[in-house]
C-alpha cells in the first residue's frame, strides 16, 4: 500500500473552503476516540454546540462526522461533499479519500457553526490531513497514549513516533500529554512543545472510589453481562473539589482517558488563549462535567451488547438433541482491538472480569476474532495477548475461538482482512487446545458467516455449565459488521 503523506492537497482545498471553528486536536495511538467522545459529551452537557470528527467509520461514513452528539445524515453529507468533490475537480487537486472526507467534515462543521469541533487525528499527527486548520483555530491539543503502529509511515522507535504525532502542537497554545507506558514518549514530547512554544500540561489517570462488583449472574445463568458503570474522581485546577462521576466506559485504562479529557477541558477554562476565544467558566460547573462523563457513548471499545439468539434463526436448523436457543440470548463483548497495545488492554480487562469469579476452576471463554492484513504487524503479535491471560490461582480457561472476515470497508479499498484460514493457524499456534470454526464457504456474505459465528458461540455458551465470556474482536471493521446486524435485527 502507498500513502502520499504530503499536506498541499489538503492545504489547497482548504484555500478554497473558509474553517474558523475553535477546534479541539487529538492525536494518539490509542484512546483518542474515547478522549473525543468523553470531551464531546462533556461540551453537550455544557449546552453547547459541537461537531466530532472520528475516523474511520464505524458502521458508515456517517458516523465519522457528529452533530451535537449525532451522526451526519445523508444529506447534510452529501451537500458537503459534493462541494468538495467540485472543488477538487475544478482546481485539479487529485486528493485523496482521507483528506475528501476531512475537508467535508471540516465544511460541515462550519456550515453548522458550531461553538466548538473536537478532531481526530486519522494517522500520525505532523502529516495528517487535519493538520491544515488555521493555528487561529486550535484551542488546544492533546496526545493519548502512543504506542507501536504504523511503523512504516510514522518511524520504528516509540520516539519517532511520539514525535509525529505532537507535531499538531501549536505555539502558544496548551497541549495536554495524557498518561503515557513509555517514559521516552513524555520525553519527546516535552522538547518538542517547548521548541514550538507550546504549553504543555499533563494529564494524570482519574482515579476509582468504589470496589467493582461482580458482572456474573446467578448459578442458573452462567453468561457475563453488562456491568456497572466505574466510580471515578477528577480534580481540574479551576475547581475546589474532585468531581465525582460514573463512567460508563469500561477498562482502567478509560482512567487515563478520562484524565487527559479532564485535563482538556481544564484547559478550555483556564488558558488563556481559550478564555480569550471562547468564555466557559461559567458553563463547565461541577455538575456539568459529571453528566457529561456519565453521558458519554463510544460504542466497538470494550462495549457489551445483548445478543437475542433469535436473530441468527436464518442459520439452519438446530441439531437434533441440541439446546434451543430461540428464546435465550448472550452478551457479547465487542472491542475493535487491532494492535499489540490494544489486544493487552483487552486482554487485561478480560482478566480482571474473570478475577472476580472467586473459586471457579474452569472458564469458557469464546473469541470472534477478524484481522486487518497491516505489514509488518503480524496476526500473531496483536492475537498473544488474548491467549497468555493472568488468571486467578488454580483456575482454567477452555478456548473456542471463531475466525472469519470483515465487510469490504467504504470509501477503503486497500483495507483486507486476514484470511480466516491463517487466522485458523495462528489460533492453533497459540492456543493448540482450542476449538475452531472458519467459514465452510468462503464465498458466504460476512452477515451468514458472522451469524454462524454467533450461533456457535451461543451454543458453546448453553452447552456447558462452565462460566463463559463471548468476545468479539480484531478490528473496528468486524464490530461495524456485528452493529450492523443488531441493528438488521431491530428494524
Amino acid at each position: 500500500m502507498s500513502i502520499d503523506l504530503s499536506l498541499d492537497r489538503i492545504r489547497a482545498l482548504l484555500a478554497n473552503v473558509r474553517y474558523t471553528r475553535p477546534t479541539i486536536h487529538i492525536a494518539g495511538t490509542n484512546g483518542k476516540g474515547s478522549v473525543s467522545s468523553l470531551v464531546s459529551s462533556i461540551l453537550l452537557a455544557a449546552s453547547l454546540s459541537v461537531g466530532r470528527f472520528n475516523s474511520p467509520h464505524l458502521i458508515s461514513v456517517l458516523d465519522s462526522i457528529a452533530l451535537n452528539g449525532q451522526p451526519i445524515s445523508a444529506a447534510t453529507y452529501a451537500s458537503a461533499r459534493e462541494t468538495v468533490e467540485t472543488l477538487n475537480t475544478v482546481h485539479q487537486i487529485g486528493a485523496s479519500n482521507f483528506e475528501l472526507l476531512t475537508c467535508t467534515a471540516l465544511l460541515v462543521f462550519e456550515r453548522a457553526e458550531v461553538d466548538l469541533v473536537v478532531l481526530e487525528v486519522g494517522m500520525g499527527g505532523r502529516l495528517d490531513a487535519t493538520n491544515v486548520i488555521p493555528d487561529e483555530c486550535v484551542l488546544v491539543s492533546a496526545l493519548t497514549a502512543v504506542d507501536f503502529d504504523h511503523q512504516a509511515f510514522l518511524g520504528t522507535t516509540v520516539g519517532e513516533i511520539a514525535r509525529e504525532k505532537a507535531s499538531i502542537a501549536r505555539r502558544g497554545r496548551a497541549f495536554v500529554l495524557g498518561p503515557q507506558k513509555y517514559a521516552e514518549v513524555g520525553q519527546v514530547v516535552r522538547q518538542l512543545v517547548e521548541d514550538i512554544g507550546g504549553d504543555l500540561i499533563v494529564a494524570t489517570p482519574a482515579r476509582k472510589w468504589e470496589q467493582a462488583t461482580s458482572v456474573l449472574l446467578p448459578e442458573q445463568d452462567r453468561g457475563f453481562r453488562r456491568p456497572p458503570p466505574q466510580s471515578v474522581e477528577v480534580s481540574l485546577s479551576c475547581f475546589e473539589k474532585p468531581i465525582l462521576a460514573k463512567l460508563p466506559l469500561y477498562g482502567d485504562h478509560q482512567l487515563d482517558n478520562l484524565g487527559t479529557a479532564s485535563k482538556i477541558v481544564d484547559a478550555l477554562i483556564t488558558h488563556p488563549y481559550c478564555a480569550y476565544r471562547l468564555y466557559l467558566r461559567s458553563r463547565i460547573i461541577p455538575d456539568v462535567l459529571s453528566s457529561g462523563i456519565e453521558k458519554t457513548v463510544w460504542p466497538g471499545r470494550l462495549s457489551f451488547h445483548d445478543v437475542p439468539l433469535h436473530i441468527l434463526s436464518r442459520v439452519g436448523s438446530q441439531k437434533s438433541g441440541s439446546q434451543d436457543l430461540s428464546n435465550q440470548g448472550m452478551t457479547v463483548l465487542a472491542d475493535g482491538a487491532h494492535n499489540p497495545s490494544s489486544s493487552s488492554t483487552l486482554a487485561a480487562y478480560i482478566s480482571h472480569l474473570l478475577g472476580g469469579l472467586i473459586g471457579t476452576r474452569t472458564i469458557h471463554l469464546t473469541y470472534i476474532l477478524a484481522l486487518s492484513h497491516s505489514p509488518p504487524k503480524m496476526p500473531i503479535q496483536t492475537l498473544s495477548p488474548l491467549f497468555s491471560l493472568p488468571l486467578p490461582p488454580n483456575t482454567q480457561v477452555r478456548f473456542s475461538v471463531a475466525v472469519l472476515g470483515f465487510t469490504p470497508v467504504e470509501g477503503m479499498p486497500w483495507v483486507q482482512p486476514v484470511p480466516p484460514f491463517d487466522l485458523a493457524r495462528v489460533v492453533h499456534d497459540l492456543a493448540p487446545g482450542a476449538d475452531i470454526w472458519q467459514p465452510k464457504n468462503d464465498q458466504e456474505s460476512i452477515e451468514s458467516q458472522l451469524r454462524q459465528a454467533l450461533k456457535w458461540a451461543g451454543e458453546k455458551q448453553s452447552g456447558g455449565g462452565d462460566p463463559s465470556l463471548v468476545v468479539l474482536a480484531g478490528s473496528l471493521y468486524l464490530v461495524a459488521d456485528f452493529y450492523r446486524l443488531l441493528q438488521d435485527a431491530d428494524e
